[in-house]
């Protein structure tokens, strides 16, 4: 169908159940489901919203458009789980029921308060000549997750800057409220501004984030500020960046700055934007604190403006595994949370020696795959990882000793998203490879590089799943472990 303003503003409620259950069986014969990643039931999703651990589970909810795998009216839907990997679906949360989301509930976060749950996100509306009016709202759900009541806190955007100003992220310190948030300059420049309210949720500017990066895309979306082992973290995605080498080459880009923030000043020092995932499929995450005190990250596995094949089933994009953060000499470090490990069910372990000739592995179950690869011999220039199906797709990757340059390259591994630049993506490394942990699920990989140190993260739709693994060296030899396990479905 032709996707016109008309047709992407349709909600639920113009279509009957029988037609949504249609379209959600053609969901679900789409070769392309993920087995163990949060996904829609139909049409698209993005963003994650208001992730918390609250009252014994964690919730999390995202931005839906329910009708098609486009960009358009907006929903909350709410998943839950005990843990961070068998999320249940439950249902769409926050409608677009009132004149201040009229057009949209868009991105925002969570809080407890006197144990009862309040989302704060942005609501869009339009005016009939179709302009923009931003509403920063909270709403508070019952016992059952359905929202009571919303409310306006703040109407439209300070003056020097535009409509583009969304995404709330709410915290609470010494018994006021806080929210950082997502803005455009009317000179069209990034920023991220931080409000502060009192218990009446009379929030009021405290003014612009001081970074130094005053020209540094034109857009900052999903800003998250947080302390992490000492220091300050604020994470963003900043739009409009230019390609530089091997850095920003996605439409997009999600990243942070590790510094000290002073809330009186508004001052942030810090060591320069460094970008989350050098994949090509990550965008606006959120963080939360799961139950153990950690700091826990889950992102879009997507992009804006890019066409999935995914698109011609009725859907598009999931949810990135969960990643707990660290901070070591001011980076971040991600590693999987061990909640993962609980898909784990049959392994296997193979010490190999690799050199010039194709060595090959049998994947244990080739769609739902955790390979963890020890390396303890590295005397070669390069190592390939190559991992493929019969029908001669492949997603190959390639560390150069020399360089310390790691390589993703998925020019072959099947069918393509649109409008990405070349299908390569490269990481120098801080240190010699030494270790890769790597999930393969039926349509993505999500990489981690030296327990964390960089993460790669990509969709793939390969015809048949990648049943091999294949290692070469080039130029001597290379020892190393291969450990899989095989893992189970998710329930959502």
């Amino acid at each position: 169908m032709e996707w016109t303003r008309e047709a992407r503003y349709r909600g639920l409620s113009s279509i009957s159940n029988e037609a949504f259950e249609h379209m959600s069986e053609q969901v679900k014969h789409s070769p392309w489901r993920q087995s163990y990643h949060v996904q829609p039931v139909s049409g698209l999703l993005n963003d994650p919203n208001g992730f918390i651990y609250y009252k014994g589970q964690y919730h999390l909810f995202y931005q839906w458009y329910p009708l098609g795998p486009v960009h358009g009216l907006k929903y909350w839907y709410h998943v839950a789980s005990d843990d961070l990997i068998h999320f249940k679906n439950i249902g769409p949360a926050v409608y677009p029921d009132t004149t201040y989301d009229s057009h949209g509930a868009y991105s925002g976060s969570s809080i407890e308060i006197d144990n009862q749950l309040f989302l704060f996100y942005t609501g869009n509306h339009r005016t009939k000549d179709w302009k923009r009016v931003p509403y920063q709202m909270y709403a508070t759900l019952n016992d059952d997750f359905q929202v009571m009541d919303k409310q306006p806190i703040v109407e439209g955007p300070p003056c020097g800057y535009t409509d583009h100003f969304r995404d709330p992220k709410v915290w609470k310190e010494q018994e006021r409220y806080y929210f950082v948030i997502g803005a455009q300059t009317t000179q069209k420049a990034g920023r991220a501004l931080i409000y502060q309210s009192d218990a009446d949720f009379n929030f009021n500017l405290l003014g612009e984030i001081q970074t130094g990066l005053s020209d540094f895309g034109y857009m900052w979306e999903c800003p998250d500020l947080f302390k992490l082992d000492n220091k300050d973290v604020l994470i963003f995605c900043p739009q409009g960046l230019e390609a530089d080498g091997m850095n920003y080459r996605n439409i997009y880009q999600s990243g942070y700055l590790v510094g000290d923030f002073n809330i009186e000043t508004l001052e942030m020092s810090h060591n320069g934007f460094i970008e989350l995932d050098h994949g090509f499929d990550f965008y606006a995450p959120q963080t939360t604190l799961s139950k153990e005190g950690e700091r826990v990250l889950i992102g879009w596995m997507g992009l804006p403006d890019i066409t999935y094949p995914t698109d011609v089933y009725n859907w598009a994009h999931c949810l990135t595994l969960p990643r707990v953060l660290k901070v070591k000499e001011d980076k971040i470090i991600q590693m999987v949370h061990s909640d993962v490990e609980k898909l784990r069910r049959k392994s296997n372990e193979t010490k190999l020696e690799i050199n010039d000739k194709l060595t090959t592995v049998d994947l244990i179950q080739p769609s739902r795959t955790e390979v963890n690869i020890s390396i303890n011999a590295f005397k070669a220039d390069t190592l390939k990882i190559a991992f493929s199906n019969y029908d001669e797709e492949v997603v190959e990757i390639t560390y150069d000793k020399n360089s310390a340059v790691l390589e993703l390259n998925r020019r072959l591994s099947g069918e393509l998203p649109s409008n990405q630049d070349d299908q390569t993506r490269s990481i120098c490394l801080d240190q010699p490879l030494k270790e890769l942990k790597i999930f393969i699920d039926v349509s993505s990989m999500e990489i981690f590089i030296n327990e964390g140190t960089h993460v790669m993260t990509t969709r793939l739709f390969p015809t048949t799943p990648y049943q091999q693994c294949k290692f070469s060296a080039h130029s001597g030899t290379v020892g190393l472990k291969m450990k899989q396990y095989e893992l189970k479905r998710g329930k959502s």
